[in-house]
């Protein structure tokens, strides 16, 4: 196994993130300096980084967290913004997001002891639905939401179609349900912004077979890890 590939196995980080930790000369091999990622190990390795010895992990964890809005998806902020991670208890392992979402959204987010597990959820080749309530401001036009659901190009960035229906309308608020699975970056937002729907709130409740259910903001649970997601 690929010395970056464990490491994001052990949960200590994201692939990439080890990719980097190996640049900065910071992993030992059996107390030698790995000086590449494609460096491969196995089971009975020393694996040190910095003073941190690690090992894989046998089982593979899941939690989710619903996130509240301003805070952002990252362990660390140059403009000291609030971040999602001062939210998970210190007795819980180290663990990786799944996905993101932006600062101002809020709602499910999952977090794994496994990076193997998390890469396999983001990968777009596997199409996981991710499903999102939205409250905009006002009401809209059907014909607008018939654009979207056939694939819309905006700004020269084309969004495959995905699937919009109106939830619950009011004189003040439409609320929709939006259903995507490719998911570019600010995709809701930048869609609404196209046609002037102004978002209230925006809020992640499903990302594939996984769902926010009945959690409360701020909160995090260990669910179980569905055998074939």
């Amino acid at each position: 196994m690929r010395i970056a590939k464990f490491i994001a196995n052990a949960g200590f980080c994201s692939r990439r993130e080890a990719e980097k930790l190996i640049e900065d000369r910071i992993v030992k091999i059996n107390n030698h300096l790995c000086l590449h990622p494609s460096e491969t190990v196995n089971d009975s390795d020393k694996i040190i980084i910095g003073k941190k010895t690690i090992q894989l992990q046998n089982t593979i964890r899941l939690w989710k967290i619903y996130k509240p809005i301003k805070y952002i998806c990252s362990t660390k902020d140059d403009r000291n913004r609030k971040k999602i991670f001062d939210l998970i208890p210190k007795d819980l392992p180290r663990m990786i997001s799944i996905g993101r979402l932006d600062f101002m959204s809020e709602g499910l987010l999952l977090f794994t002891n496994s990076g193997d597990y998390s890469r396999r959820l983001e990968l777009p080749s596997k199409g996981y639905e991710r499903v999102y309530r939205v409250c905009i401001n006002g009401q809209i036009e059907k014909k607008d939401i018939e654009k979207i659901n056939k694939g819309i190009k905006i700004d020269n960035i084309h969004y495959n179609k995905i699937k919009i229906k109106i939830d619950k309308l009011d004189k003040a608020y439409t609320w929709i349900i939006a259903k995507l699975k490719e998911g570019k970056n600010r995709e809701i937002r930048n869609i609404c912004k196209y046609f002037s729907w102004n978002i209230v709130k925006l809020i992640r409740i499903q990302y594939g077979p996984y769902k926010l259910g009945n959690l409360k903001e701020g909160k995090i649970e260990e669910i179980k890890v569905i055998k074939d997601a």
